[in-house]
């Protein structure tokens, strides 16, 4: 149990400096601040230390700790004397403490900005990068109390703590003084300490989720007596895939004479196991996993996967539970996956992993799947498995209460047997750290995501994250800019996964199309310009050709240097009785692999309309599959689930099966878009990969490739034209991502010439202090201007007019020609309701316009309209910035009126963006071509669109108190733009949960 902090006379228990964390070996810890109730365990921890670690903590032989040196440290006031512990188990592993000093090194208190710091950890945790992490979160409570730097003291030979402040990629200066060394330590986070934090992260949590996937020993815990039901199930399954480690059963009602269950041993609790278990099942209802996480911690189990139900999914009351679940695991140090989980697949050769509810394992193969919902799972395997795909490993996380996608991205980027991650997500916990992630793995590897519940604003049962009010397609765009390859439907996601898993990236949008069918070309051609690639005219062999003539054409067309990718659209031949043949698909399979394995790196895919025997030769081995012997025999069927895991559609899984009732069955749930061609008939199985006829019997015998490029024939193949030329656009796209990630966009150095960080962060302090509203403010159009000009963003002024005298001397005084306008909030922006008039050359025009619009739209005061000089013709625009609280600050940009608030034709990046991003946002839109001189019409200075981008980025980056800015219109001529409006609205930054140290999310 955590103690109850006793209240501070001088400040409140911070609560929020509390953490979890995952430490260098993937064990997790608590940390929190030290209360006076922590006297016992600090005596405790002491008593554990060695001889040697205390001596290096005070530099003296120090056997004991006096009653003085316990009150001294476990009574703290929380700002200039804070002492932090990490726990496993609720006992002590680590402390550390901070005083603060004046520049004497005597006691002090504010404005003193130094404070002594000193680390003790215990020796059998030593290693683990404890003090690592312990000096991360002691770094932010002192900058949180005011504290700038640190100071230490350490021994020459303590070598490890020397490591720990050396390699934190603080700022530092070093020196030898009496003996010790002195250590001061500039506390403002820097690029590279900000860049050690990350790279720890990453090998803890990758460390994490690899212990969860490699564990020598796994307990099953629910397995029941009789054959059926969940726990005995997951056993049965683990089993059968020929788990390399030790297994055992578990469950508190087997009698006492029971030795063994399905040939492991088996045991009423896991403390009469004679070993550390790494991994536990725990298929139990309930109310009874507490019990069995409570046993799994006490003897030292690394990891949980949680298949019960009956957590978030169902309501609040479940959402407590799932919470204390969570807590309750970590405080021993532990991991979950799940609740509601349908299970984790590894299939190295060297683990053979099967702790899911998948009857059948997956062949070797790479790539990485992760799931957040046991019925796309289920669909997802059985579609991966129709297509010959094998996987490196499974993860179906259920309620994601603790392990998320995130952490599968860590471990998939290191990962070295996965070389793409398949990912379909419901919701995202913190979509910062997912961008962030996702950019640096897909730099490596592709990723591919199906995100759903897109459109409904609310989270899955089930999923405690925060809400983001992004709409999806400025999701879509933010993972685009990352590298990710959105699709919209699992089937998308198989059919980009497969092509990707086994062939190389094209160079260029340039397809060659051949084949047998002059009709299927043309539809292969036409779903190539829908894509946005540069098909070539297709080549017709005609039905006439043999095999031989296809491997001829494919060879030469890979031979070609105007063609970037290759797809082969095949149909039965006919016979002269005008009969299809259908026998011959292994020889058009091997012909392919023989014109593939000769052939230059190109991507080949095969379009095919039933042709006989080709899905057999394409199906019978994995065009993704790492070739291994297997303990089993070869499987029949796809996998298929349990009939005693009730699939709802909505994505959970009920599991309430975890009774004593146990069950036996099967489900035909299939995953149909993948058994479908485009005449529309079912086929008997969807083919996958082209392989020669001798890859079924001996797959270890395909020939290797050439350095750089997958084993030859290896090719997806696809029943329609358009599911095969889509993937190849995501291919096209990725790859073009991949090149221009490996030379990294920048910002412009001349605009540090023209920005005046320091007087707009006086100006937002000045607004702000004016109204101390937490919502905010919106600044008037003045104050917006003189911010927006810091920044060098011109917006061009307006003056009011109450009255028609007012209108004339406003132009009198901007210059003719004026528009006069009206800015009430129902009218703004609405020149299609007259209140707007445009080109008044002198003041007969002016007193007219103000005339007709006060009589058309109502009175001045109802109006407030406004006179303004006519800006150059050209494009109005409109750019915008926004920061959500869980995403960040995004940079938008659309053509104004109809085509961004009718057709939704916005482009959108995350902020800070580089020259790179600007060019791209204004080209992505659908209408950008308006831009370049669109039917004759002069190209406007897209070159002053993109520093204006540039300029309103770094606004926002440097000032997060600038939530929102809307300059609107944006008129870009020929030769240069016109801000015309702008609104800009200040409030509080929302706090920043990326920034900050280490720590596992807490929902």
């Amino acid at each position: 149990m955590e103690p109850k902090p006793e209240q501070s006379p001088h400040h409140a228990y911070p609560d929020h400096w509390e953490a979890d964390v995952v430490l260098r070996d993937g064990g997790t810890a608590r940390i929190r601040p030290i209360t006076t109730d922590d006297a016992e365990r600090l005596v405790s921890f002491y008593e554990q230390v060695s001889d040697e670690s205390k001596y290096y903590r005070f530099f003296a032989p120090y056997p004991r700790l006096s009653d003085r040196d316990v009150h001294r440290f476990t009574h703290h006031d929380y700002v200039d004397r804070v002492g932090l512990a990490v726990t496993i188990g609720g006992e002590f592993i680590g402390t550390v403490r901070y005083d603060r000093i004046d520049d004497r090194g005597r006691p002090a208190s504010a404005p003193a900005d130094e404070a002594e710091v000193a680390f003790l950890v215990q020796d059998a945790h030593q290693g683990r990068g404890v003090a690592s992490a312990l000096l991360e979160h002691i770094a932010a409570v002192a900058r949180e109390r005011g504290i700038r730097r640190f100071a230490a003291e350490v021994l020459p030979a303590n070598n490890k703590m020397i490591k720990v402040f050396r390699d934190a990629g603080y700022t530092q200066r070093r020196s030898f003084e009496d003996g010790s060394v002195h250590l001061t330590l500039d506390l403002e986070p820097t690029e590279e300490s900000l860049a050690v934090q990350r790279g720890r992260e990453q090998r803890a949590e990758a460390r994490s989720v690899q212990r969860l996937l490699a564990p020598g020993s796994v307990a099953v815990i629910g397995a029941g007596r009789t054959p059926g039901g969940v726990g005995r199930t997951v056993l049965r399954n683990l089993l059968a895939a020929g788990y390399t480690g030790r297994a055992y059963a578990v469950n508190r009602a087997f009698d006492e004479g029971l030795a063994t269950l399905d040939g492991v041993p088996a045991h009423r609790s896991l403390g009469e196991i004679d070993e550390q278990v790494d991994l536990a099942v725990i298929a139990v209802p309930a109310h009874q996993v507490p019990e069995a996480v409570a046993d799994c911690g006490e003897h030292g189990v690394q990891g949980l996967v949680v298949v019960s139900a009956g957590y978030a999914e169902r309501g609040a009351d479940g959402r407590e539970l799932q919470r204390e679940l969570v807590r309750q695991a970590r405080s021993y140090g532990m991991r979950i996956i799940g609740p509601n989980a349908f299970g984790i697949i590894n299939t190295a050769e060297n683990v053979r992993l099967n702790a899911s509810l998948a009857p059948e394992s997956p062949a070797r193969g790479r790539i990485g799947l992760f799931t957040q919902s046991g019925a796309i799972g289920i669909a997802l395997l059985s579609g991966l498995h129709r297509r010959g795909a094998g996987l490196s490993s499974f993860i179906s996380a259920g309620n994601r209460a603790d392990v998320s996608g995130n952490d599968f991205l860590q471990y998939s980027f290191e990962d070295p047997d996965t070389d793409v991650a398949l990912l379909y997500l419901e919701s995202l916990g913190n979509p910062r750290k997912f961008t962030r992630l996702a950019r640096r793995t897909a730099a490596v590897k592709p990723v591919v995501v199906v995100k759903g519940a897109r459109h409904s604003g609310t989270n899955p049962p089930g999923h405690a994250v925060p809400v983001s009010r992004i709409p999806d397609a400025t999701v879509s765009a933010l993972m685009r800019q990352a590298g990710v390859i959105r699709v919209d439907t699992v089937t998308e996601m198989v059919d980009a996964g497969i092509l990707l898993a086994g062939q190389p990236l094209p160079s260029g949008p340039r397809v060659a199309i051949l084949g047998n069918s002059e009709s299927l070309g043309l539809l292969t051609y036409d779903a190539c310009l829908a894509e946005g690639l540069r098909p070539r005219p297709p080549i017709d062999l005609t039905t006439a050709a043999s095999p031989q003539d296809f491997r001829d054409a494919l060879a030469e067309a890979l031979a070609d240097a105007a063609c970037d990718a290759v797809i082969v659209t095949a149909i039965p031949w006919v016979g002269e009785d005008g009969e299809a043949e259908t026998g011959d698909g292994q020889v058009l399979a091997a012909a392919l692999h023989t014109a593939v394995a000769g052939g230059s790196a190109k991507p080949v895919a095969v379009v095919h309309v039933e042709i006989g025997g080709l899905a057999e030769a394409l199906a019978a081995a994995s065009s993704t599959a790492a070739p291994r012997q297997r303990p089993t025999t070869a499987r029949t069927a796809p996998p298929e689930a349990p009939t005693d895991r009730e699939v709802p559609t909505d994505g959970t899984t009920d599991t309430d099966h975890t009774t004593a009732t146990d069950r036996e069955g099967a489900t035909d749930r299939q995953a149909p878009t993948d058994r479908t061609t485009d005449t529309g008939r079912t086929t008997a199985s969807a083919p996958a990969a082209l392989h020669p006829p001798a890859a079924p019997a001996a797959p270890e015998a395909t020939p290797p490739a050439p350095e750089g490029r997958p084993r030859p024939g290896r090719i997806p193949a696809y029943p329609a034209a358009e599911r095969a030329v889509r993937a190849l656009a995501e291919a096209v796209k990725y790859a073009q991502w991949r090149r221009q990630a490996a030379v990294p966009g920048k910002v412009p150095e001349l605009l540090d010439e023209t920005i005046d960080e320091a007087g707009a962060a006086a100006l937002i302090e000045a607004h702000l202090a004016a109204a101390p509203d937490p919502r905010g403010r919106q600044l008037g159009h003045d104050e917006a201007r003189e911010l927006l000009g810091r920044y060098g963003i011109d917006v061009r002024p307006t003056l009011p007019a109450p009255g028609p005298d007012a209108a004339v001397a406003a132009a009198a005084r901007l210059g003719y020609p004026v528009a006069l306008k009206t800015t009430a909030p129902h009218l703004r922006h609405r020149a299609d309701l007259g209140g707007v008039r445009l080109d008044l050359t002198d003041e007969d025009a002016l007193r007219r316009a103000y005339g007709d619009l006060t009589d058309l739209l109502g009175k001045p005061a109802e109006l407030l309209p406004v006179v303004q000089a006519m800006a150059p013709r050209g494009v109005d625009t409109v750019v915008r910035a926004s920061i959500d609280a869980a995403a960040g600050a995004v940079l938008s940009f659309g053509l104004a009126g109809a085509p961004s608030e009718l057709l939704g034709d916005t482009a959108h990046r995350l902020v800070p963006v580089t020259d790179r991003d600007a060019a791209e946002l204004i080209r992505s839109i659908r209408a950008a071509p308006v831009l370049f001189g669109w039917r004759g019409a002069a190209p406007v200075d897209t070159a002053a669109l993109e520093e204006l981008l540039l300029r309103l980025s770094r606004l926002v980056d440097d000032h997060p108190e600038v939530v929102s800015v809307a300059l609107e219109p944006v008129v870009v001529a020929p030769q240069g733009l016109t801000a015309l409006g702008a609104t800009v609205r200040l409030a509080p930054p929302p706090a920043r949960n990326d920034l900050g140290p280490r720590r596992l999310p807490s929902y």
